[in-house]
């Protein structure tokens, strides 16, 4: 049977099939809260200038089978401007499983050749998306029959970890001795760990707290955290729309009633994603990272959360502390589809070209 495809201009409530959307995603084999509609929306209502959104979507009688909500923008590139394809939300997602149902690859596949004669563009590019069989399947015929050039490459390994029943022990080996000696510090001067879940009511003064402190930090020096002021309005509303969902959760370590560190995370389905940390520099030396991951886990045996998830880390020499008590890891996977128009053919040997160099430098180093 072949699928019905159609354009929208926005997500909104009355133009966009929510609900439809909303059963697709309960179809996933594992979706995030960077896929939900409540976060899409408010990425959607703060584009950057130059970007516009378009969001196809597919059925198969009255069941939505396919969606992909994707930004249209130009983009500087070696020196040049070329027309960019992403998907929505894009950097401040920090993983995403393509709304495309299982076994449906076949509809992703066609989906393609409809992207490219709606939006033109020179790349098409696709971050921090979590394997599953109908997307990579698709995905792959994209760049075989499809693209002049195209990559599929890890983008970073995120460590997890299991909560389990044993983690009411202290862990192990040097990560015991580093828990107890930042418990000593922050008893020495008064901090103690508080959780917190907000509503959307509690929520601006929670994130009021929490932008204090990255904007103290060498994110906020840096200007490069989730509050940076090309994010502030967008991550604020997300946040909100998501804490009315009952999706935030918040470790704070607090010292006379002062917020000095704290570590935010996303919940869904029994994984926490644990999205953004930051602390103020005069309180580095305590540990206050590995104290709050610790309060993650005690959380977590709580309330029965199967997961605490890294939700993004580099690629390489990633001090993440989750690694020292991760069961696995996450794969995120970057699509690169360079097409055959000019611009593409262009962007893409110029792409082949810089690797090359990178390469060779790599190797003389």
């Amino acid at each position: 049977m072949t699928a019905r495809f159609a354009w929208h201009d926005d997500l909104e409530a009355g133009a966009f099939p929510a609900d439809a959307y909303n059963e697709l995603l309960a179809r996933l084999p594992m979706f995030t809260p960077f896929n939900r509609l409540s976060w899409l929306r408010a990425m959607a209502r703060h584009l950057r200038p130059g970007q516009t959104l378009h969001v196809l979507i597919a059925w198969r009688d009255e069941r939505l089978v396919l969606c992909l909500p994707l930004l249209h923008c130009r983009e500087r590139r070696i020196g040049l401007s070329f027309p960019v394809v992403r998907h929505l939300g894009y950097p401040l997602a920090d993983c995403i499983m393509l709304a495309v149902e299982p076994e449906q690859e076949a509809v992703l596949m066609d989906a393609l050749p409809r992207i490219r004669r709606a939006l033109p563009h020179a790349l098409l590019q696709l971050d921090e998306i979590l394997p599953a069989a109908a997307s990579d399947a698709g995905l792959t015929a994209w760049g075989r029959r499809g693209s002049f050039r195209w990559e599929n490459r890890l983008s970073c390994l995120a460590p997890e970890h299991r909560v389990c029943a044993k983690d009411r022990d202290e862990p192990a080996g040097d990560v015991r001795y580093k828990l107890r000696r930042a418990r000593k510090r922050s008893a020495a001067i008064g901090a103690a760990p508080r959780r917190a879940r907000p509503d959307a009511g509690a929520m601006d003064a929670l994130l009021a707290r929490l932008c204090a402190v990255e904007q103290s930090s060498w994110k906020g020096a840096q200007d490069i955290g989730i509050f940076a002021s090309d994010n502030a309005r967008a991550i604020t509303e997300a946040l909100r729309a998501l804490a009315a969902e009952d999706r935030v959760r918040a470790v704070l370590l607090e010292r006379e009633g002062r917020c000095i560190s704290y570590r935010l995370g996303l919940l869904e389905q029994g994984r926490l994603y644990d999205y953004s940390l930051a602390f103020m520099p005069a309180y580095a030396a305590l540990g206050c990272g590995r104290l709050l991951l610790d309060e993650w886990i005690r959380w977590g045996l709580d309330e029965g959360w199967q997961w605490i998830d890294a939700s993004r880390v580099r690629r390489s020499r990633s001090s993440h502390q989750l690694r020292e008590r991760m069961s696995g890891q996450v794969e995120h996977r970057r699509w690169r589809f360079y097409s055959r128009r000019p611009s593409g053919l262009a962007f893409g040997l110029a792409y082949g070209v810089w690797q090359l160099w990178r390469r060779h430098v790599r190797r003389s180093e």
